[in-house]
């Protein structure tokens, strides 16, 4: 493979391996993955252009790339946290070179902490305009035992990725849990915005230049699908483990060996092979909604639309 062509091996590579791969991965591993995410973000930003057009704008905005993903609802909901932080990080920088004191932002957000409803009440929300609320000049205040859906679904997500976080790091020395944070922080996109944006295509794809926001949700959403994609290549691997594991302990039993077979020494892991992503991707655009319109049986053969991990 041309080393020109695949520009984040080292990134995915850290990915995988904070989603549960070994640090091991081969380069055609990792190739396969670049393509299958580059495809994801082409597809995403000529969905959002469409959505754009139809509002009478070149350029798009976040709201048509959350739009993409609008019914997962606990993605929707971590990816309205982060964009809820970077403001408040925006907002810190700013009041820094304004000179305010941070001691005195820090006093009235403990003050804040200690009051549920105050803290409720300075939480930053993040409407979109297909949603419900948005059709209506007055907002029915919220109460404080009031829990929103989404944000039930993305504590239980979240519950699950601490579980399995823990689980991936129980066994681990300082030195190893130590690579594994800093693996934690590879991204697509994070003092990479020139490589990522002639890597996606902005300018080809896209006509308009996208803002950093853009960028920022991009890189988001493209950790997202590398963790989805590791996943569920690694329960292909495991099945596929399990098959072979299965049938090499029919063989030996046919040949006569005795039961010290079932004592056998587990073997160590090994890494995802290229044909367990390509597995994964099949099952995961399996699961997809079906983008087919009905043709009056005129036959053909017509592309369906990539379905967004």
């Amino acid at each position: 493979m041309s080393t020109d062509k695949y520009k984040y091996r080292a990134e995915i590579q850290a990915m995988m391996f904070v989603s549960g791969e070994t640090g091991e991965t081969a380069p055609e591993t990792t190739g396969i993955v670049e393509d299958i995410v580059r495809g994801q973000v082409i597809e995403m930003l000529t969905q959002s252009s469409i959505l754009a057009a139809r509002r009478g704008s070149r350029a798009i905005s976040t709201d048509d790339l959350i739009f993409l993903i609008r019914h997962d609802k606990a993605k929707v909901s971590r990816l309205r946290t982060y964009l809820s932080w970077k403001d408040v990080r925006k907002s810190a920088k700013d009041n820094d070179k304004e000179g305010v004191a941070p001691g005195d932002d820090l006093l009235e957000e403990a003050n804040s902490a200690a009051d549920p409803v105050k803290m409720r009440q300075k939480k930053v929300k993040i409407g979109l305009p297909w949603e419900v609320p948005h059709y209506f000049s007055e907002q029915v205040p919220e109460r404080e035992e009031d829990e929103d859906e989404e944000e039930l679904e993305a504590n239980a997500a979240t519950l699950q990725r601490l579980k399995n976080a823990d689980e991936r790091t129980r066994g681990m020395t300082r030195e190893e849990y130590v690579h594994w944070s800093e693996c934690r922080q590879a991204s697509f996109t994070f003092r990479k915005g020139k490589r990522f944006r002639e890597w996606a295509g902005f300018g080809t794809v896209v006509e308009a230049k996208p803002n950093d926001d853009i960028v920022d949700i991009l890189g988001f959403l493209t950790f997202e699908i590398v963790q989805t994609l590791t996943e569920e290549a690694l329960k292909v691997k495991e099945a596929e483990d399990r098959v072979e594991k299965e049938s090499g302990r029919k063989r030996k039993r046919g040949a006569g060996i005795g039961g010290g077979e079932l004592f056998m020494r587990e073997e160590a892991r090994t890494p995802v092979e290229h044909r367990h992503v390509v597995e994964a991707f099949r099952r995961l655009q399996a699961g997809r909604p079906k983008y087919r319109a009905m043709r009056n049986f005129g036959g053909g053969l017509r592309k369906s639309r990539l379905g967004l991990l």
